[in-house]
């Protein structure tokens, strides 16, 4: 099989899955039964594709984050995805999910592009590696949960690394990964500038006031 193929396969099984998707009524849980047997990489896939739009929904990235989160912990520590109840059964809005999940999937389709199987393996195998990238990934979901969803790009910067992350780890893609990581450095770079500016500001402000 050619990885043309394969990455074409992902695509399919993601579009797949988001055409499947209840119009009316959306869960976590649900998600998790469309995917099912597919893995829970194929699960974060998706639940990335809603953030790499600068674009977001008020209280998703709360919720997916940290779903995106505990996936990255069950891979660390080798267990089955576990989600509390009140985040699997807790309801999303349904069609606008479908349609920016939709709308995302162009994402997919570039990072297929560049992708390929077990390229660098040195940053995809081992369980050493994986410790890391799992360690990445969770540090990804933690940057996606932060309160910054009304500033354009704050989602859609740690969006990008997580789909990286997890399309690496699903081929085993060192290239990916690495990609992922850098997605991460800039999400950082551009987070610090937020807060730093916004510092700034306030200080500036109460200068301003003082004086």
């Amino acid at each position: 099989m050619t990885q043309r193929t394969y990455s074409s396969t992902l695509g399919d099984r993601l579009a797949r899955v988001i055409a499947s998707l209840d119009s009316e009524r959306l869960t976590l849980g649900q998600m998790l039964e469309r995917v099912g047997s597919q893995g829970l990489l194929l699960l974060a896939a998706l639940l990335t594709l809603v953030f790499l739009i600068p674009v977001s929904i008020p209280g998703v990235s709360t919720v997916f984050g940290a779903a995106i989160l505990l996936i990255g912990v069950s891979r660390l520590l080798d267990r089955p995805l576990w989600l509390p109840g009140r985040l699997r059964d807790r309801d999303l809005p349904a069609e606008r999910m479908r349609q920016m999940a939709a709308r995302g999937m162009v994402w997919v389709h570039r990072i297929e592009r560049v992708s390929r199987a077990h390229r660098l393996p040195s940053l995809a195998q081992g369980r050493a590696m994986d410790i890391l990238n799992s360690l990445a990934f969770i540090f990804a979901a933690v940057l996606l949960m932060m309160p910054f969803g009304f500033i354009p790009f704050s989602n859609t910067l740690p969006g990008i690394a997580l789909l990286f992350y997890a399309i690496g780890m699903i081929q085993r893609d060192g290239v990916a990964i690495l990609l992922g990581h850098l997605g991460t450095i800039v999400t950082l770079v551009y987070f610090s500038v937020l807060i730093g500016g916004g510092g700034y500001a306030v200080h500036s402000l109460w200068r301003h006031l003082a004086g």
